[in-house]
């Protein structure tokens, strides 16, 4: 049995390593609890470990998929005085967005010199990560949480870095200890602050080709396969 990730998330039983598994509260659905140890753990982690978000700043976030939604999700659940600005190029994508409590979406082509003190990057794409430093304000902190491939290559102008004191951090899984931020995240999710049944469509088992056909087209934002 080859684990992927150490999850074996294809098999009827797996055998896990105690370091591997973190237990949540029974009342939390099983599409929920899902979403806790990926999307939720890197893009929330991505602001609240990495960047230290107080809800306070203006946030941004750079690509839509179900990392980055969470990451939404997580700055509006923690929003005092900041606004959040989503960025995608899908327009559907962008009204979603707007739906679950962002101020303002648009694509990357209208960013029209909008810019957030904390920026979020989660399209794991070269273009995306420039973007990203784009919308990063003078003073401010831009955290890359995607994957792009392996050899790809962004642009960037040192100059901006230096004469804006700008900071880029690289955030894997959200900088995250899972014993402690999941159990965080239940709790948020508990208290009506995090609802992240709204970025999960449930599929059954047998419509496993049409759910990777709508990852790859990027229609979907987080699915969650089940018996």
């Amino acid at each position: 049995m080859h684990h992927h990730l150490g999850v074996s998330a294809f098999a009827t039983y797996a055998v896990m390593d105690a370091r591997s598994v973190v237990p949540v509260g029974a009342d939390i659905p099983a599409e929920v609890a899902a979403v806790l140890g990926c999307a939720v753990l890197t893009g929330g982690g991505a602001l609240r470990n990495a960047a230290k978000a107080t809800g306070a700043e203006d946030v941004a976030i750079v690509g839509l998929g179900g990392v980055g939604m969470a990451a939404l999700l997580v700055a509006v659940g923690q929003r005092t005085t900041g606004k959040i600005l989503a960025i995608d190029a899908n327009e559907d994508k962008l009204t979603t967005a707007l739906e679950l409590g962002a101020d303002e979406a648009c694509t990357p082509q209208d960013l029209s010199g909008r810019s957030a003190s904390i920026v979020i990057e989660a399209a794991g794409h070269p273009r995306a990560f420039e973007t990203a430093l784009a919308a990063t304000a003078v003073g401010g902190t831009l955290v890359t949480v995607g994957l792009p491939a392996p050899g790809a290559m962004s642009s960037i102008e040192p100059l901006s870095l230096t004469a804006g004191a700008r900071t880029i951090i690289g955030s894997y899984m959200g900088s995250a200890l899972p014993a402690n931020d999941i159990p965080c995240y239940a709790g948020l999710w508990r208290a009506g602050k995090l609802p992240i049944e709204k970025l999960v469509r449930t599929r059954p088992m047998a419509q496993i080709n049409e759910a990777l056909d709508e990852l790859a087209q990027g229609r979907s934002v987080r699915q969650v396969l089940l018996p």
